[in-house]
């Protein structure tokens, strides 16, 4: 089994700014985006899209993912970790490098009925995606027409597809876009001022002894945001450096099974189990559970509610060792 550490710093609360607040509905007035809490950047569509991203080392600096309100960092085979990047309050002009469909980043997509992309599948997500059980467009059908090849990079690093070729993918198949996903429940200013918990400023998640895929999180107490890294390497957007910036950091602890002889995976993410909650440099012990698909934090039996803003949620083996140091 791989074991997953996870270290924890310590570092003073500051209190020095509040979360944005969220809007109300007016007319006229952008409302707060379901997934995030804060003001939507769009109007349309309000349908969730949710693309599988490749995280190898020559897949990075990535295309979309600081405009993500959710990202999901999970194993694929071996000791590789993909994203499966979920839209709704931003639409980035170009998302990628998109990679295969798994059956669980199917799972996680239709926990907010996302319109699920990628390009390519395992055999059990190529039956589950042809079943129609998920609206879904993929680059083996598309491959040089909604999706495109970057130069820069070579295959299967180098797949790309623009939010523009996503909603014109869409209308072709007839697929819906415009219904929103079910809200998040998000703190108030007052209840993200006054969190309780062991102060932390850096984060580290490894899921196994391969360095290539830990990632590192380092609290910003100015901005009130992690930043995030990978080989030393702030995660940041290919075309113009922008960083990463993260107002929830989740870490689950969730059962792995290697299934075949490829090396895929079974990750049971129904059962529930540990989970690590990381909000204003703040870390609280919880429990997940999962609700019709989505893996929501739990403390004292009560769920626990996001501060406004990006999220990102670490899955992870099950734990054989929890460290926490300066």
């Amino acid at each position: 089994m791989a074991t997953f550490m996870l270290f924890v710093a310590a570092c003073s609360k500051n209190d020095s700014q509040q979360p944005e607040k969220q809007s109300e509905k007016q007319e006229g007035v952008k409302t707060s985006a379901p997934l995030t809490g804060v003001e939507a950047k769009i109007e349309s569509p309000e349908r969730a899209v949710a693309v599988t991203i490749n995280n190898h080392s020559k897949a990075r600096p990535q295309s979309g993912l600081s405009q993500a309100d959710i990202v999901y960092e999970v194993l694929a085979e071996g000791d590789v970790t993909r994203f499966l990047a979920i839209f709704q309050s931003e639409k980035p002009e170009n998302i990628g490098p998109v990679r295969s469909a798994r059956q669980y980043f199917i799972d996680l997509a239709q926990g907010y009925d996302a319109l699920f992309i990628a390009h390519g599948y395992s055999p059990e997500a190529k039956k589950t995606l042809a079943s129609g059980t998920i609206d879904n467009i993929n680059g083996i059908q598309h491959d040089g027409t909604l999706f495109k090849r970057a130069s820069f990079r070579k295959a299967p690093h180098n797949s790309y597809i623009t939010f523009k070729n996503i909603e014109k993918g869409a209308k072709d198949a007839g697929y819906d876009l415009s219904k929103a996903p079910k809200p998040l429940s998000f703190l108030t200013d007052e209840e993200a001022g006054n969190l309780e918990g062991d102060a932390a400023s850096n984060v580290k998640v490894a899921y196994s002894q391969n360095s290539t895929f830990t990632a590192e999180y380092k609290y910003d107490a100015q901005k009130e945001k992690y930043t995030r890294s990978s080989e030393g390497a702030e995660t940041v957007e290919y075309d113009n450096d922008k960083p990463v910036l993260l107002d929830n950091v989740i870490v689950i602890e969730a059962a792995h099974t290697t299934k075949d002889e490829k090396g895929r995976r079974d990750i049971d993410l129904n059962s529930g189990g540990k989970a690590y909650v990381f909000q204003k440099g703040i870390m609280q012990e919880a429990e997940w559970k999962n609700e019709d698909g989505r893996i929501l934090p739990y403390k004292d039996g009560e769920p626990m509610k996001w501060v406004p803003g990006k999220t990102w949620i670490n899955i992870v083996p099950e734990m054989t060792m929890v460290s926490f140091g300066e």
